[in-house]
């Protein structure tokens, strides 16, 4: 395949949907498996939905992602601007020739006129309202004096009647619509700006996107695009209508039953690898039940031919299974560049901890964690000493004769140099024999004294890295508070 364009359009809205992400994704894939490229484009006409700030959100996003494009807003190329409030004059002109090709029309209606035209068809019960075409056989002195005097107008597009409008998309197969169903459409609105069809249609032909690939919500647009294209005989690109993200219960994928931004699981702490992964499976399949995937097999692996028709659900319990598993996957001097900047960010700021400290809080925690930010949350003690005890260890493991028993384990450890684990397992087993004891009967409570926790790693494992001087502090404070 030779030349492939393909293009990501948001809106800057807001944040990035992870629809949109999946969107940019496969764009992303096409383009490199094709060898073709990757443009973003900023969709903004619509002044009124317009959120400050929204587009440097959706570039450090993608940026975030490694999503990264050949030409975009921030990057140029040769067929910018990327931002269409940038090239007005070019729908202007556009729409201009579409004018005197006699395929489009100014409208006068007002908007009071137009909702009058609203009413008197819903109360025909017509399956939608349309524009009834008042305007189009206005003479040309007409519209110019009209023009003249300075009153408002839209331009619309003349949709012939009774024609069937016939398109082939990758995903849907053969799609046909029918021309009576389709509205007088605007092409540029009352403030000058173009509307999402026009804009979209102009840039995607002058930018030459080969192929268009976007949810299947704009699907019922893609007759008005087509149109369109007819109209200025411009060649189609090709479609490829993606299929919907659901909610567990199949409705429509919305914030209303969790997060749906990018921007959130980011900050949750997922991997931008696992998020992209399960992203690329939401609609996707390789034609095997293989799952985990890194880009470079995703682009190896990809065509549009394998994307489902059928809605896609998005399954929270596999991102957590796809995060723990890629975090599984990195070396440990990857894990420790996240795990400093995540303590950079901690409670634990102000505290200094060696490379060589952290590496074996990681060698003992990576098979515990799903999340970078969980070494912190879920093993605390090895960064700051425990301020409070498990309740339900302490009365189980903390008996009245508990304290005496740890007191004896600690001379014990101070007795050791330099002690390795299985030193400290040796005096732990020493000090049991001499109570007459079995071993977890000082395991457990050591645990609780120097973790606060009940649970993780092997106890001497943890008393190792914490080193002997700390150990005996911590026992010192258990000793001290849990009487």
């Amino acid at each position: 395949m030779e030349n492939v364009r393909v293009r990501f359009a948001p809106s800057p809205t807001g944040y990035l949907h992870v629809g949109g992400l999946r969107t940019a994704l496969y764009n992303y894939l096409f383009a490199r498996k094709n060898n073709g490229k990757f443009i973003l484009r900023i969709e903004d006409t619509d002044r009124n939905r317009f959120v400050e700030g929204a587009v440097e959100n959706l570039i450090d996003a993608l940026k975030w992602c490694g999503l990264n494009y050949d030409e975009g807003p921030d990057i140029g190329g040769i067929f910018g601007p990327y931002i269409q409030s940038q090239r007005l004059s070019t729908y202007k002109e556009q729409a201009r020739k579409l004018i005197a090709d006699g395929k489009a029309y100014y409208c006068f209606c007002t908007p009071q006129r137009l909702e009058k035209l609203r009413e008197e068809q819903q109360k025909q019960k017509l399956p939608q309202a349309k524009y009834d075409k008042h305007c189009l056989h206005l003479s040309k002195t007409q519209v110019q004096q009209k023009i003249a005097v300075g009153i408002p107008f839209v331009i619309r597009l003349n949709v012939l009647p009774n024609k069937k409008i016939i398109f082939d998309d990758v995903v849907r197969g053969r799609v046909e619509f029918e021309s009576n169903n389709v509205d007088d459409q605007v092409l540029i609105k009352g403030d000058g700006y173009p509307t999402y069809h026009l804009a979209n249609v102009v840039d995607d032909h002058l930018m030459q996107i080969t192929h268009v690939i976007r949810g299947e919500e704009w699907l019922s647009s893609t007759p008005k695009h087509v149109l369109l294209y007819d109209a200025f005989e411009w060649e189609r690109p090709v479609f490829a209508h993606l299929p919907l993200l659901l909610n567990p219960d199949r409705s429509k994928l919305s914030k209303r039953q969790g997060d749906v931004a990018v921007e959130d699981y980011r900050a949750k702490g997922f991997l931008k690898e696992a998020l992209l992964n399960f992203v690329a499976l939401l609609g996707w399949n390789a034609g095997d039940d293989k799952e985990f995937y890194y880009m470079n097999e995703l682009i190896e692996k990809f065509s549009l031919e394998r994307v489902n028709k059928s809605g896609a659900v998005f399954d929270l319990e596999k991102l957590n299974w796809l995060n723990e598993e890629h975090l599984r996957k990195k070396s440990n001097e990857e894990i420790l560049s996240m795990l400093k900047t995540e303590i950079c960010n901690s409670q634990f700021a102000i505290l200094n901890f060696s490379d060589h400290y952290l590496l074996k809080v990681i060698n003992a925690m990576r098979e515990r964690v799903s999340f970078v930010h969980e070494f912190l949350t879920k093993s605390s003690y090895f960064f700051a000493a425990p301020k409070e005890y498990e309740e339900t260890s302490r009365q189980k493991n903390w008996k009245p004769e508990t304290s005496e028993q740890i007191q004896k384990l600690r001379a014990n450890f101070a007795q050791l140099e330099n002690p390795s684990k299985e030193d400290y397992e040796l005096a732990l087993k020493q000090t049991a024999a001499e109570f007459n004891i079995s071993a977890g009967k000082l395991i457990h409570p050591l645990r609780l004294a120097i973790s606060g926790t009940s649970a993780g790693p092997g106890i001497f494992d943890i008393a190792e890295i914490l080193g002997k001087d700390e150990v005996l502090k911590r026992i010192d404070t258990a000793l001290a508070l849990l009487r």
